[in-house]
């Protein structure tokens, strides 16, 4: 199924955007694992509308009532021992609106996938909130993610993310070769995870004009991984790069990801892009990271960084051309309902999340990590 994934760790996500509930089924967490649930909650909440001009008012709890596979640690309540079985989590739905979708049964909105839905299943798909295509269904994948980011931490690797710009409003970058795990950990406890606060001021003032604009705007997360060993990946169909950005583009609205410098390296001599090796407190290192801490698929011991490119809300207030794709007539569509007028700070944490399970698969078939 589309919505299944993993070799070694295993997650398969189900529900719609305003049926009963959303989950997801998680297989392969080792008996044992340790799992902290306020640290788990709090990282699911960095995901969560918090109202505002920056979010949707559409506030869920997103709970998990966990179904299987953790039990409670006799020793602390606040943590979580997983049983080697299939961990199921439900989140309920419980704020929906339902009749702001019932014009689209039959109408496009552009930049959704309405009508591909609509060709793809028949005419049988959810189309209330976006269904299945919905990024309520990142609220899972975060579940998922903070489980793995756990797993890792105690494992001396540590995940984070933050906003690199929002419209042309540019954030710092992280330092690509001296990157501390501090560093990453800073970036969770802020609302507005940005490096440069007064870059990040900008930001929330740009996307507060688009929704007074009754627009939208899009832009870029970077994220990184230190405390990796080298040697972890595959070459070619499982490298670190195809594992990672499988999971970053089943989050909606992603439509681009890019390892070290990425793109850049198009307008780079090989003596400009190549990072020169050397030797660091008797550890093979590289000068540079231009590649972003992998070679060849797998990974050479120096931070991992990546850049995923989060596309405008399409849900816009303004009035848009689009088609009725039932009778073929062109018509003009204005949109209700509740919308964000950027996802990029509620998406950070899904990044981290696409990082972490796929870095938590790999090193489970890993001999580097134990």
């Amino acid at each position: 199924m589309s919505s299944t994934w993993g070799h070694n760790l295993k997650l398969s996500i189900f529900g719609e955007s305003h049926s009963r509930g959303i989950g997801i089924v998680i297989d392969g967490v080792p008996a044992g694992t340790v799992i902290d649930f306020p640290q788990l909650l709090s990282f699911m909440a960095r995901r969560s509308s918090k109202g505002g001009k920056l979010d949707t008012p559409r506030l869920e709890k997103d709970f998990p009532q966990i179904q299987s596979g953790l039990l409670p640690d006799p020793d602390c309540p606040d943590r979580l021992i997983a049983c080697g079985t299939p961990i199921c989590a439900l989140i309920e739905n419980t704020n929906t609106q339902s009749k702001d979708y019932d014009q689209l049964r039959s109408v496009a909105r552009p930049g959704h996938a309405d009508y591909t839905g609509y060709v793809r299943y028949h005419g049988c798909n959810d189309i209330r909130g976006g269904g299945h295509f919905s990024g309520r269904l990142t609220a899972p994948l975060c579940f998922a993610g903070a489980i793995a980011k756990q797993y890792l931490a105690a494992r001396g690797i540590e995940i984070g993310a933050h906003i690199a710009s929002v419209g042309s409003i540019k954030d710092q970058s992280f330092d690509p070769v001296s990157l501390s795990a501090d560093t990453l950990r800073g970036m969770g406890q802020k609302f507005f995870p940005v490096l440069d606060d007064a870059a990040g001021e900008q930001m929330q003032e740009l996307i507060s004009q688009r929704r007074e604009q009754l627009d939208s705007v899009g832009g870029t997360i970077e994220c990184a991984a230190t405390g990796l060993p080298a040697g972890i990946g595959d070459p070619m169909f499982d490298c670190v790069e195809s594992k990672i950005a499988s999971l970053t583009f089943g989050i909606p609205a992603v439509k681009g990801v890019q390892f070290g410098l990425g793109f850049s390296f198009a307008e780079l001599s090989g003596s400009q892009a190549n990072d020169p090796f050397c030797m660091q407190d008797g550890n093979v290192r590289t000068a540079t990271n231009n590649n972003g801490g992998i070679l060849g698929g797998i990974t050479n011991g120096m931070p991992l960084l990546f850049s995923a490119v989060i596309k405008p809300t399409p849900s816009i207030s303004q009035s848009q051309r689009t088609v009725n794709f039932r009778t073929g007539e062109e018509v003009t569509l204005s949109i209700t309902g509740r919308h964000d007028p950027c996802i990029v700070r509620r998406a950070v944490p899904c990044i981290e999340s696409a990082a972490a399970i796929a870095l938590m698969d790999l090193v489970l078939g890993s001999k580097e990590v134990q």
